[in-house]
This record gives structure tokens, C-alpha cells and sequence, in this order.
């Protein structure tokens, strides 16, 4: 018989749910069967429509004291579907989860960057603390997105098998398309655009990127900047980008057109695994300019699909993405480079298939 999976997510939306829903598809493709534990909410709706069975599992997103509860409502789960492996994206569900299987289920953790990277003083101690104890005695293997979230854990004294498997995108659904046909449909200027997209939180970086905007207005007097994406910080951000050529333009579920409308895609974060930002910017034909974290020069190349800045210097963000709304044909030969690389090294057929690989060798390739 085929396994029977269970991924365990919190968060619900951004880059881990469009990791899950990928799997869950290629998975349920397979005559596997496949369940989620989530909160209710568009990961839930999303896995439904791919073909998977929901199991609610309100939890939050950050740890607390409703921890434990959420592990002890997944135990119960657990005892319903009776796995063959557990799949654990984030942080959250990494916690929850070990705490709830403990080793009885082959058990992946899929870090999608490592908590105690974003986390500060005793917090972060805690973080890594767990990690080292819980990946050696709770993880049959630790799945990480890029080379260097698996060069972070060994730096950190975390020694489990772990396997790396970058990102994917759809790089059928994600193509190079008209930059004025895209802002006529977005409402936009025809300007030269800088896009931002992500969620509107500390590590994403977009005050950085506001702090950069008024050099970048300096030398391109006409820019527009489009910050796509909401979060957590959102109120307080746009008390700093009131400049009229700054656009809060909000959610999105179409984040494609907002790449085809771009000259540049910029990436401030502070921290990532390996982004998905800017895997699906270049496959769209867009060049990407991104600060040096974790993941960003495995995913431009050697011949950069745009650049790669030290991290927090704003003064150069700022140069790189002036420099691109001044040489549109340099960009767009940027974004072309950045299209082959995207389909030749993070198509997420190849994604799914390896991970796929890794649920056969871990439960014997049947139930």
C-alpha cells in the first residue's frame, strides 16, 4: 500500500504554505494518502483543493504557553490517522509536533530557516537549545531548504542526518510576460518599479528597503516602489514610506503579476532559508536585488541574476536597484540569465520528486 503522510503546518500562508501545498499535490498525484494538520484558513483551502484531507489543528504562531495544548491536540490527530511518517514545517510545528510524536513515527523537520536565527537573547538560547536536543533524539532526518540553513545547523552543534532540498517553483505557471500589459491590469504607472513582496514583518526587511527608497529617488527621480504583502509591521512601515512614489498595494494570491510588472524585485530580508522571492522573480524573466542571507547566492548563481548586497547596507541596496532602473537592457539581460537558472536548477518537479525519494526511504516505500 502507499504511505500515508501527515504534514503538520503553522504558518498558513507565504512561502512554508506554498512548500506544502507543492508537496501535498505532487503527493496526492501519487495515490498517497495525504493529510494536513493546520489552523482553518487558506493553507486549509488550498490542501482541500489539491486533494488532501484536512485535520484542524489551531495552534499559533509563535511558542507560548498554549504550547503544550496544541501538542497534545496533534497527539490526538495523530491517534486518528495513524501516519507513516510526519512532516513538520516551521519552527512551531517542529515543536508541537516532537513534542506530540516523540519518535514513534519517522518524523521530517523541514526548519524553513532556523527560529534561533530571527530570535534574540534568552529566547534564542531556548530556540537552539531545543534544536540540538530535539534533532537528535525526536528527527529521523532534518530536511533543509539551501546549503547554507544546513551550513547554519552545524555551526550550531545540530548534527542530524539532513538532507537538502532547495525551493521549486512552477516554472510552467511562472513565465516571463509584458511589463506594460501587467501594470495596465495592476493600475500602475508606466515608471520605472521596483516590487517588493512578502510578508510585512521584521525579517523581511521592508523598512530597510524604505530606508534606502530616498537614494534611489535621488537617482531615479520617477521610481516606483510597490511593496506587495502584508504583516504585523504594516502600520507602523507605512508611517515611514508616506512619499506619494511608495505603494502599499496589499495581499495578493497573484504575486506573478506584480514580478511581470517589475524592472527590478528587491529582497531587504534580514534572514531566510532560501526564499522563494527570488526563485519565482526569476522565473519570471525578473533580475532580483537582495541582501547576502541566507540561501540569495545560492539562488542567483555565480553569474548573479542581478546582486547580492551586504546584508543592512542600504546605501548600496539603494545603488543596485538605481543602477537597474537606469539600464533596463542590463536587467533585462539579468532576468533572462535568471529564467534559465530558474528552470534548469529549482523547477519544483525536481523539488517534489526528491522529497518523495526521502518519504519512500524513510517508511520502506510502503505502508
Amino acid at each position: 500500500m502507499s504511505p500515508t503522510v501527515l504534514h503538520v503546518s503553522q504558518p498558513t500562508t507565504e512561502g512554508v504554505a506554498a512548500v506544502v501545498v507543492q508537496l501535498v499535490g505532487d503527493q496526492v498525484g501519487r495515490g498517497w494518502d495525504v493529510r494536513v494538520a493546520c489552523p482553518p484558513g487558506p493553507l486549509a483551502e488550498r490542501v482541500v483543493a489539491a486533494g488532501a484531507r484536512v485535520h484542524a489543528w489551531p495552534a499559533t504562531r509563535s511558542p507560548g504557553p498554549s504550547t503544550l495544548p496544541e501538542a497534545v491536540r496533534l497527539r490526538r490527530v495523530l491517534r486518528e490517522v495513524r501516519p507513516d511518517l510526519v512532516h513538520l514545517h516551521s519552527s512551531k510545528a517542529g515543536l508541537a509536533g516532537r513534542l506530540a510524536v516523540r519518535g514513534r513515527v519517522p518524523t521530517v523537520f523541514q526548519p524553513h530557516m532556523w527560529s534561533f536565527q530571527v530570535a534574540d537573547g534568552a529566547l534564542a538560547r531556548a530556540s537552539l537549545a531545543w534544536e540540538r536536543w530535539a534533532a537528535a533524539r525526536w528527527t529521523a532526518r532534518l530536511l533543509c531548504v539551501g546549503d547554507d540553513e544546513l551550513a547554519v545547523a552545524r555551526a550550531s552543534g545540530i548534527r542530524q542526518a539532513a538532507d537538502v532540498v532547495a525551493n521549486g517553483v512552477d516554472t510552467d505557471a511562472l513565465t516571463p510576460a509584458d511589463r506594460t500589459d501587467a501594470r495596465r491590469e495592476l493600475g500602475l504607472a508606466d515608471a520605472p518599479t521596483v516590487v517588493c513582496v512578502g510578508r510585512l514583518a521584521d525579517q523581511k526587511g521592508q523598512d530597510l528597503l524604505l530606508r534606502a527608497w530616498p537614494t534611489v529617488l535621488a537617482a531615479v527621480p520617477d521610481a516606483r516602489l510597490e511593496l506587495v504583502g502584508t504583516g504585523p509591521r504594516e502600520r507602523e512601515w507605512r508611517a515611514l514610506g508616506t512619499d506619494p512614489s511608495v505603494h502599499w498595494a496589499g495581499g495578493t494570491d497573484r504575486p506573478d503579476r506584480w514580478y511581470a510588472a517589475a524592472d527590478v524585485v528587491a529582497l531587504p530580508s534580514r534572514a531566510e532559508g532560501l526564499a522563494l522571492v527570488p526563485l519565482e522573480a526569476m522565473a519570471c524573466a525578473r533580475p532580483v536585488v537582495a541582501f547576502d542571507v541566507g540561501g540569495v547566492r545560492q539562488s542567483l548563481g555565480p553569474d548573479p541574476a542581478g546582486a547580492v548586497v551586504a546584508p543592512g547596507d542600504v546605501e548600496q541596496l539603494a545603488k543596485e536597484l538605481a543602477a537597474r532602473l537606469i539600464d533596463p537592457a542590463a536587467a533585462q539581460a539579468e532576468g533572462r540569465r535568471g529564467r534559465a537558472r530558474a528552470v534548469e536548477r529549482f523547477d519544483r518537479r525536481a523539488t517534489t520528486g526528491r522529497v518523495a525519494d526521502l518519504v519512500a526511504e524513510l517508511t520502506g516505500g510502503t505502508r
